[in-house]
C-alpha cells in the first residue's frame, strides 16, 4: 500500500479525524526518524523453526528498508517477558526496558492491561492500520473477549484445525463426543499437549464449547460460585479419554511442534494445529505425506489472532512500532499466508489492498491439506482470560505428569 493512501485512511479515523494528512505524515516521519539506528528486542515463542526463520527475514526487511534491527529473543512462554516487565515495573524502572515488543497471546495481554504494563494506545495510529479487517475479522479488535484499545497490532488469524493422515483414517470423527469415542476405540491414537501449554489448554476450552450445558457464560469472567458445575463435564470428558490417549496419558507432547511431529512419526493418527495452514506447510517442507488432510468440527472450532504488544518501559519504543507497522504491509501478510512459509490466514481486508497488494494473496496456493474459508466453519469465540488460567490450574491438579 502506498504510504500517502496509508495516511489518508489514517485521517479518516475518529482518533485521527482532527489531523491533516501533512500532520501524520510528519509524525509518522518522526517515529522513522527515531527508530533508525534503533535494535528492536522482540520476545516471541522460539518454538517452531519455521516462525523462527519467518522473523528472521522480516528483521532484514526491517533494516533495509527503516534502518531498524531486529533480535529474536525466543521464549518458550510469553509468561517470560511479562515477568520480566513486571519485575522492571516493581523495580521502578520506567525508560530503557529490556523488552522492546512481545508476541502475547489473550492471558498474558488481560494481565498486562490490567497492571498498567503496556504502552499506548499506539495501533490505531499506524499507517497500515486501514488495512486491517476490523469489521469481517472481529477478533483483530477484541482479544479473549476484552477490547484491544489500541494497546496491541494484531498480525496473523488462527483457527483451530484438526489433522489426519487419510492413510489410516477414513472418516475423523465430526464432533468432541466423537472424537471421544473414536480416541476409545483406537487406543494410543490421540493425545493433546500438556496444559499450560497453549494449545493444550487450548483443546480443554474446545472440549468445553462441546460439553457445556450453557457455553454463552465462557464469554463472561469465571463465577467461582458456577464454576465447579459448569466444569464436571469437561473433568468427566477427560477422566473417559485419558486412559485410551498416547502412552495412555503417562505423558504429554509439550506443544504444537512436538504434536505435530507425532502424526509425522505415525505415532498418533490425529492431531490439531491452531494454523489452518500447517499441514499444507509441513507437506511442502516435506515433513508430514502428503496423505494428510484437515478437519474441522460441526459448529465451529476457537478461532483468533496473534497481536503484537509494547511494554510501557520499552527502550525502542519508536522501532517497535515501525515492525508492527511492517507485519501489517501487504508483502509481508501474503508471506505469511504462502503455506510454503508459514500458512498463516492474514488479517487485512483484501477489499482495501491496491490491485497489485491483491495480486499478492491472488497468487497463492492454499495448500493440498488447507480448508477453503468458507470449509473452515463458524469461528468460535475465545472464551475469557480468567477461564485459560483456572482450567489449566485444575487440570495441573488432577492430571499433571513430570515430563
Amino acid at each position: 500500500m502506498h504510504r500517502r493512501t496509508a495516511l489518508r485512511l489514517l485521517a479518516t479515523l475518529p482518533a485521527f479525524a482532527g489531523f491533516s494528512t501533512k500532520a501524520l505524515a510528519a509524525e509518522w516521519d518522526g517515529i522513522l526518524s527515531e527508530a533508525k539506528g534503533q535494535t528492536v528486542y522482540w520476545h516471541a515463542w522460539g518454538g517452531d523453526p519455521k516462525i523462527n526463520d519467518f522473523i528472521t527475514w522480516i528483521g532484514d526487511k526491517a533494516q533495509e528498508r527503516y534502518g531498524v534491527s531486529l533480535e529474536h529473543v525466543k521464549l518458550a512462554a510469553t509468561s517470560d517477558a511479562v515477568a520480566r516487565v513486571l519485575a522492571e515495573q516493581q523495580a521502578g524502572q520506567t525508560e530503557g526496558g529490556a523488552v522492546d515488543l512481545i508476541w502475547i497471546n489473550g492471558e498474558n495481554f488481560a494481565a498486562m492491561k490490567a497492571q498498567g504494563l503496556l504502552y499506548g494506545p499506539f495501533a490505531e495510529a499506524l499507517p497500515n492500520w486501514p488495512l486491517v479487517d476490523v469489521a469481517g475479522k472481529p477478533a483483530t479488535v477484541t482479544d479473549f473477549t476484552l477490547p484491544t484499545e489500541g494497546f496491541e497490532s494484531p498480525w496473523a488469524m488462527a483457527q483451530l484445525v484438526f489433522e489426519y493422515d487419510t492413510a489410516r483414517v477414513q472418516n475423523p470423527p465430526q464432533t468432541i463426543d466423537s472424537l471421544l469415542e473414536w480416541a476409545i476405540e483406537n487406543p494410543g491414537r490421540f493425545t493433546y499437549p500438556q496444559p499450560p501449554d497453549y494449545l493444550g489448554t487450548t483443546f480443554l476450552k474446545q472440549v468445553l464449547y462441546g460439553v457445556m450445558a450453557d457455553p454463552s457464560v465462557l464469554q463472561s469472567p469465571v463465577d467461582d460460585a458456577g464454576y465447579e458445575a459448569q466444569v464436571a463435564p469437561l473433568w468427566a470428558y477427560l477422566d473417559r479419554l485419558h486412559p485410551a490417549l498416547w502412552r495412555q496419558a503417562q505423558a504429554f507432547p509439550q506443544n504444537e511442534p512436538a504434536l505435530g511431529q507425532l502424526l509425522a512419526d505415525g505415532e498418533i493418527d490425529i492431531s490439531f494445529a491452531f494454523n489452518p495452514g500447517r499441514a499444507s506447510a509441513e507437506i511442502a517442507a516435506g515433513t508430514l505425506p502428503n496423505s494428510v488432510r484437515t478437519f474441522v468440527l460441526q459448529g465451529g472450532t476457537i478461532g483468533n489472532a496473534s497481536f503484537v504488544a509494547i511494554p510501557f518501559n520499552a527502550a525502542h519504543r519508536a522501532g517497535a512500532m515501525v515492525m508492527a507497522n511492517l507485519l501489517l504491509d501487504p508483502e509481508v501478510q501474503a508471506r505469511a499466508q504462502d503455506p510454503a512459509i508459514l500458512g498463516f490466514q492474514t488479517v487485512l481486508d483484501l477489499a482495501a489492498l491496491t490491485p497489485e497488494d491483491r495480486a499478492r494473496f491472488d497468487a497463492l496456493e492454499l495448500g493440498i491439506a488447507t480448508l477453503s474459508p468458507a470449509d473452515l466453519g463458524p469461528v468460535l469465540l475465545e472464551p475469557h482470560a480468567s477461564w485459560m488460567t483456572r482450567i489449566a490450574q485444575d487440570w495441573t491438579a488432577r492430571y499433571g505428569v513430570a515430563q
